[in-house]
């Protein structure tokens, strides 16, 4: 079974113990960014895995969440970032690059630029990490937005922060999710793997200091508190967060922006 894992610092305490040992058997780890995943998951060629939220609207048919994981802030987050030449405001008819890596930001920034701001810029593709002489302003997501920004720009919008004070509500950026078809094929092993993932984020409270230093070792160019970063985000996917995504689909879907998610549907474990 292939088993993605978002390459991002974020992702890391999750398969902490993974990384540490071996994998369990018959279980390949394929690591890639979220848009990545997004893609080999929708062609079938991973089964399980991290993904972007947004994406649960056209992989739903085939996949169910795992009721007990997400990735999500509550205000800032860090790891999500707008960087601008100018101020947010005065976007109208800029150019506003969008990164590739991932779907739920792209989405979140969507929604907020022509809904909550009344902005409508030009939306361009580009790399992880963009070439800010090309655009007025990009976004800029996961380890990416934790490094020096090769060119310096004034303004810088976590869209955690935005999105909690103009709607109230925290952002879920990634979820897990299995193929209907492997959980009635591997129900135990998904099971152990999920049992993994708990046991790794116990690792936050009783071993902190050990799991951040390897995962420093496993990004060096991570220019942030590592610790202080973990601190800021939600692991567990309650039913707080699990309204989150909901309202946060509705927002996108309504928008025009992704395909419309009329529930959530969890794998029972």
């Amino acid at each position: 079974m292939n088993l993605g894992y978002i390459n991002y610092l974020n992702c890391f305490p999750f398969y902490y113990e993974i990384f540490e040992s071996s994998p369990p058997e018959g279980v390949n780890i394929i690591p890639a960014y979220p848009g990545e995943l997004n893609r080999m998951m929708k062609e079938g060629k991973i089964t399980m895995s991290p993904v972007s939220a947004a994406a649960y609207s056209y992989l739903q048919k085939d996949f169910l969440i795992l009721p007990q994981f997400c990735l999500s802030s509550v205000g800032y987050v860090k790891s999500v970032v707008l960087q601008s030449h100018v101020p947010i405001e005065e976007l109208h008819g800029k150019t506003v690059g969008l990164t590739t890596a991932s779907e739920t930001s792209v989405a979140l920034l969507k929604v907020l630029l022509s809904k909550y701001y009344k902005v409508k810029p030009e939306y361009i593709p580009v790399k992880p990490q963009p070439d800010f002489n090309s655009v007025d302003a990009a976004l800029v997501i996961g380890n990416e937005a934790m490094k020096e920004t090769p060119i310096p720009v004034e303004y810088s919008y976590d869209l955690g922060d935005l999105w909690f004070r103009k709607t109230g509500y925290p952002v879920v950026f990634a979820i897990f999710l299995v193929h209907r078809d492997e959980l009635s094929k591997n129900r135990d092993l998904i099971k152990s793997i999920c049992q993994s993932f708990q046991r790794s984020l116990k690792n936050l409270e009783s071993n902190r200091e050990e799991l951040v230093k390897k995962a420093s070792l496993r990004y060096p160019d991570i220019k942030y508190d590592i610790s202080k970063y973990y601190s800021y985000l939600r692991f567990e996917f309650t039913e707080e967060l699990q309204q989150a995504l909901s309202f946060y689909f509705t927002e996108a879907s309504t928008a025009g922006i992704i395909a419309e998610v009329k529930r959530l549907e969890f794998a029972d474990l």
